[in-house]
């Protein structure tokens, strides 16, 4: 009697343990760049198929109201992982020497997620700066992702169109010659590779001015770079690589709870799919890099499935900021876009104050834990962090994500009520409550790239209200029809500038 005792407790003892250690779930983000609402088939796109992403709208929750934090790629960036509004820490697009953006001791969800027995890893696009202004891409780089909390990781340093144009991989540039060091600049033209502006009969692609410097693989980057070339990346091959070193992340930490984030390249600029990819679509180099990025987040959610983890990962899908198409290169996008909406319904795109620039695709999914649902709710990225946090029970400092909003009702589809204010960056302020969406005036010089920019930018130096139920396009502005209102808009922004975090 006694031993049967003892085995019960011991069954039961090690049912409990494991329950324990699985009780965490795994979370995988995908951050795909420049993807715009319209731009993925359970969003509304017909003239192409995302057949792996559509699934995880199908099993999981579809957001229609959802928002990036800021309507460029570093801000966004920025406010995601620390729960903070960039302009805080007046984050801006970085350029590829930049030196990383984080306040030494600023804490992340990566931080927070470590601290909490996960094991973390970041693999694509970083675009938030590196070292300490004075990169040596010939030893080990530091500070970088392992400064804030991300274990492991394989970056794209900046972005495809910046030099230099090779991986870094914790800290060091992979199949490095020594007797061929890297130098960058991004002030000064150095040594005598070929630009695009001195050779553009070797370019794939033309490219505009700002993007016709250092040259590698037929495209013309922003900035110079001489050395590295046993280490640098064939664009066409880069999705293959980066997956590769996702899946080799999973399959390392499957027995323990672990955090992905995984930035894409795709769909920004320089385009260049592959060629299993090349004509999958009638839009030109755009549209393939979608079908490409839809591919790359099937391999990943098929890993999963052979290691049985799906349903112990939740998997969040979205994007940095709203659509382009010239973005600096010659690849056709204008004109190939055809009947394909990139925005849907919506004004305005990357860079811009209009709807479009922050309203972005956005899935959650975690098989049988999240029904299949259409949710309504207003949500930002900036909740990410106190949304992760508060589903793991994770304790916060006080420091920690002062902007960020416990959102994990509206994120597990339990209630379609998200946040009642929200704040979006672009070159400017807008400020959502309900349907109604308010743009603040003008402050300041806008940058001179960014008026050259064939986008409807919402920059005025008037204010601006619209009621989104009724013109979702944002088309007649309201403010001068509703004084008080705009006065309640205004008052909230500048708490929210004044004070750390919205009370």
């Amino acid at each position: 009697m006694i031993r049967r005792f003892i085995i019960l407790v011991f069954v039961f003892a090690n049912a409990l343990a494991g329950f324990s250690q699985n009780k965490k779930p795994n979370i995988i983000l995908f951050y795909v760049d420049d993807l715009g609402y319209g731009d993925v088939s359970c969003y509304g796109a017909i003239t192409l198929r995302t057949p792996n992403v559509d699934k995880l709208a199908d099993g999981g929750l579809r957001f229609t109201d959802a928002h990036c934090a800021a309507a460029t790629c570093t801000p966004s960036r920025f406010s995601l992982l620390t729960g903070v509004y960039a302009f805080r820490n007046k984050a801006a697009i970085l350029p590829g020497d930049a030196p990383l953006l984080f306040k030494p001791g600023t804490q992340t969800v990566a931080t927070m997620l470590q601290r909490n027995g996960y094991a973390t890893g970041v693999v694509g696009k970083w675009h938030l700066g590196l070292g300490n202004g004075t990169i040596d891409w010939n030893g080990t780089i530091t500070p970088g992702p392992e400064s804030i909390g991300f274990q492991y990781s394989f970056l794209i340093p900046a972005t495809t169109d910046r030099v230099p144009t090779v991986y870094v991989e914790n800290g060091k540039v992979p199949n490095l010659d020594v007797n061929d060091p890297i130098k960058v600049s991004y002030t000064n033209r150095i040594g005598d590779e070929p630009t695009g502006l001195s050779h553009p009969q070797l370019l794939k692609q033309k490219a505009d001015t700002q993007h016709s410097n250092t040259i590698t693989n037929g495209i013309s980057r922003i900035g110079y770079m001489t050395g590295g070339k046993s280490a640098r990346w064939v664009d066409e091959e880069i999705p293959f690589v980066l997956n590769e070193k996702a899946k080799s992340f999973i399959i390392k930490n499957q027995k323990q709870p672990f955090f992905l984030y995984y930035p894409f390249p795709n769909i920004h600029v320089p385009r260049t799919p592959n060629k299993q990819f090349v004509g999958n679509t009638n839009m030109g180099a755009r549209g393939d890099v979608i079908v490409e990025m839809d591919w790359m987040v099937g391999e990943v959610m098929k890993l999963l499935d052979s290691l049985q983890l799906t349903e112990n990962t939740l998997v969040i899908f979205t994007s940095d900021n709203g659509p382009v198409l010239d973005d600096g290169y010659a690849d056709f996008a204008e004109q190939l876009v055809g009947n394909h909406k990139p925005s849907g319904i919506y004004r305005g795109g990357k860079y811009s104050a209009y709807e479009a620039g922050t309203r972005v695709p956005t899935i959650i999914y975690w098989k049988g834990k999240i029904k299949p649902t259409v949710s309504k709710a207003l949500v930002s990225q900036v909740d990410f962090y106190k949304t992760v946090a508060a589903l793991i029970n994770a304790k916060l400092q006080d420091n920690e994500a002062t902007d960020s909003e416990n959102q994990l009702a509206a994120w597990l589809g339990k209630t379609n009520k998200g946040r009642i204010w929200m704040l979006e960056e672009s070159y400017t302020f807008s400020l959502r409550k309900n349907n109604w969406k308010f743009i603040a005036a003008v402050e300041g010089t806008v940058p001179g790239w960014f008026r050259n920019k064939k986008v409807e930018s919402g920059l005025s130096s008037e204010v601006q209200l619209y009621n989104l139920d009724k013109d979702p396009s944002e088309q007649k502005n309201l403010a001068k029809q509703y004084p008080s209102m705009i006065q309640e808009f205004q008052q909230q922004l500048n708490q929210i500038r004044q004070s750390s975090k919205i009370k």
